[in-house]
């Protein structure tokens, strides 16, 4: 990673590690993090300015060790398929922040130019196959793409994140099958936070943990705390280790949590305040840069620089998106299916 106190950026290729050598120091771990952060912060404040396209916006204030510890790991040319809380995943797989806000913006300089908005953002050239509204959408693409990478033989991982509620569709199971059934190169990660919209996870589920479910595929199932980004980054390197020397897929259940409602607007009356102070005061980003400045390797200044290097990009992001045009009426029926 290479930075100074005025310019700390670091490009795609300076995040990736070889089955040698892990390249992503814990700073960069931090500053993924922190970007996730502010950016979902940046979200909010340009959805209260009525600056958004859309009525809905899913962010993932609270989960960013997942995302970050995931990511970490993978190639740039790796497969990822992402949810409707996707945001975090994109940037931790190296997504332009610019062109990601100018699609929240509804703008034709965005991913989607415009049209598919917080829910849809997809960019093949980085491996991510697309975000998906649909919940458990993505297991089928992901598996597909799994599939594809075992004929071709390209050494590439699939990574499929999805939400504790969408282990209760069937895709997931027929999913899981297919993977355990064909040895597939794919790591399914559960974004564990306790609830599907409302609904509470010890409501839904039969089993005490989601990842218990994996030895009924012949997989390996492992559980880990989603609010530690080393741990998942551990957990996420075995498992793609696995996955690209093709011993099998594994499923990742990460215990971790929303600290907003489900999307804008859900006031979350169907937890307890107690519950959700609990849980904030294991903040990822919080305590991860805590103990990077207990151990010495960051500095208090070094994090206040970084901060003020996210807040300078944010703002450059959202000035990109503001000035962008809206997509052009011809436009309209173009990368449509029929």
């Amino acid at each position: 990673m290479r930075w100074s106190n005025k310019e700390m950026r670091w490009s795609n290729k300076e995040m990736r590690w070889s089955n040698k050598e892990m390249r992503w120091s814990n700073k960069e771990l931090y500053h993924t993090m922190l970007l996730i952060r502010r950016f979902e912060e940046k979200v909010l404040e340009a959805f209260a300015y009525n600056k958004l396209a859309g009525s809905m916006f899913h962010v993932c204030i609270g989960e960013e060790a997942v995302s970050a510890g995931v990511c970490s790991v993978l190639n740039q040319s790796d497969y990822m398929t992402s949810t409707h809380r996707g945001h975090g995943h994109f940037i931790a797989k190296g997504g332009d922040i610019n062109r990601m806000m100018a699609e929240l913006y509804g703008k034709a300089a965005g991913y989607c130019h415009g049209k598919g908005g917080s829910m849809h953002i997809a960019d093949i050239g980085l491996g991510h196959l697309g975000a998906n509204g649909i919940v458990g959408g993505g297991f089928a693409i992901a598996t597909g793409a799994a599939y594809s990478s075992k004929l071709r033989k390209d050494n590439k991982v699939t990574v499929c994140f999805f939400g504790d509620g969408a282990s209760n569709e069937g895709l997931f199971h027929e999913s899981l099958n297919m993977a355990g059934v064909w040895n597939l190169p794919i790591v399914f990660v559960c974004e564990n936070n306790k609830y599907a919209l409302s609904t509470p996870i010890k409501a839904a589920i039969a089993t005490k943990t989601i990842a218990e479910r994996a030895c009924a595929y012949g997989m390996k199932g492992v559980f880990v705390d989603g609010m530690n980004v080393i741990a998942v980054r551990d957990a996420a390197k075995e498992a793609t280790d696995r996955a690209r020397s093709m011993e099998g897929p594994t499923l990742i259940e990460c215990g971790t949590y929303r600290y907003y409602g489900h999307s804008r607007g859900d006031v979350a009356t169907y937890r307890t305040r107690e519950e959700e102070a609990e849980w904030k005061a294991r903040c990822p980003v919080k305590t991860f840069g805590e103990s990077l400045v207990k151990s010495g390797e960051m500095s208090v200044d070094e994090q206040a620089d970084m901060e003020k290097e996210i807040a300078g990009r944010l703002e450059e992001a959202c000035r990109f998106a503001d000035e962008s045009p809206y997509p052009d009426l011809e436009t309209l029926t173009q990368d449509i299916f029929a």
